[in-house]
């Protein structure tokens, strides 16, 4: 199964060329950033690169990961969340999986295993995981999930993948409740320009409520949610200028969309963590 998705075909391409920028900002981690302050963000490359790596630390520490797990990295990227495991723990064996072969290429490439850790690269769709039962301690999903091809199929898999008592932690951009009919007849997510940069991201209607909701369904908890959405505006002053090299001309409009309404609040940026029953 093939999914498009046309902002790494263009991040792929800068980082071909040499783009030093691109490389920096999204070279190895490909989502938002997190400041604890985003008044000090200064708007600079460097600035956002250690934001990106912070927001990785807010999901796995969601995760409660400790030395010794298994972990899985759904949706993995170039590798970065798997990365900053591989620098920080002892003795973990994480499997970064992904179902576009370019990213995992470059993502080992660039990871190698210190720590007595071991890294294993897997090609395959986080709908249908191809691992037996029980065989995680921790699975993450760093701001991946919109682009699987079902929420509810992926947290049915993780539950059957996670060992009793394991957990859950994942980032998604959701909607203000309030906000799902505005969005549904506006059909935001489907835009034209937001297919032509991102590609499918799945169901507009998602909420803190709505996965409280899947994860019932599919026997996990819902332990934790952070709203954390002022913590990453500073991202899209970075996200647009990146934006201006891409040949979709429309690239700066669409995240200038975005930008508008996650600071009016229709568009929350939530970090959320489950537990599978010991």
């Amino acid at each position: 199964m093939e999914i498009e998705l046309p902002y790494f075909d263009m991040l792929l391409d800068a980082i071909a060329q040499g783009d030093r920028d691109t490389i920096d900002s999204f070279g190895t981690h490909v989502h938002w950033g997190y400041w604890p302050e985003p008044y000090q963000a200064d708007g600079t490359v460097a600035d956002f690169a250690s934001a990106a790596k912070r927001l990785s630390e807010c999901v796995y520490e969601a995760g409660g990961i400790k030395n010794g797990d298994r972990v899985l990295d759904a949706g993995c990227g170039f590798g970065g969340t798997t990365g900053c495991l591989n620098e920080r723990y002892e003795n973990l064996h994480v499997t970064g999986l992904n179902i576009d072969r370019r990213q995992l290429d470059r993502a080992e490439s660039l990871i190698k295993p210190i720590n007595n850790n071991a890294i294993d690269w897997i090609c395959a769709n986080a709908c249908e995981l191809p691992f037996p039962d029980n065989s995680f301690d921790r699975v993450l999903a760093v701001e991946c999930i919109f682009h699987f091809p079902s929420r509810e199929q992926f947290m049915r898999e993780v539950k059957r993948v996670l060992k009793p008592g394991g957990t859950l932690a994942l980032s998604d951009f959701m909607l203000w409740p309030i906000a799902v009919p505005l969005f549904k007849v506006l059909n935001f997510f489907a835009s034209e320009g937001i297919q032509q940069l991102y590609g499918d991201v799945g169901s507009t209607d998602f909420t803190v409520s709505a996965y409280r909701r899947l994860a019932t369904s599919a026997g996990l908890t819902l332990e934790t949610d952070f709203d954390i959405t002022r913590k990453t505006l500073p991202t899209y002053p970075v996200l647009k200028e990146i934006c201006r090299r891409f040949s979709f001309a429309d690239a700066e409009r669409v995240v200038e969309g975005q930008e508008r309404a996650s600071k009016f609040g229709l568009v929350r940026y939530i970090v959320l963590s489950f537990r599978s029953p010991s």
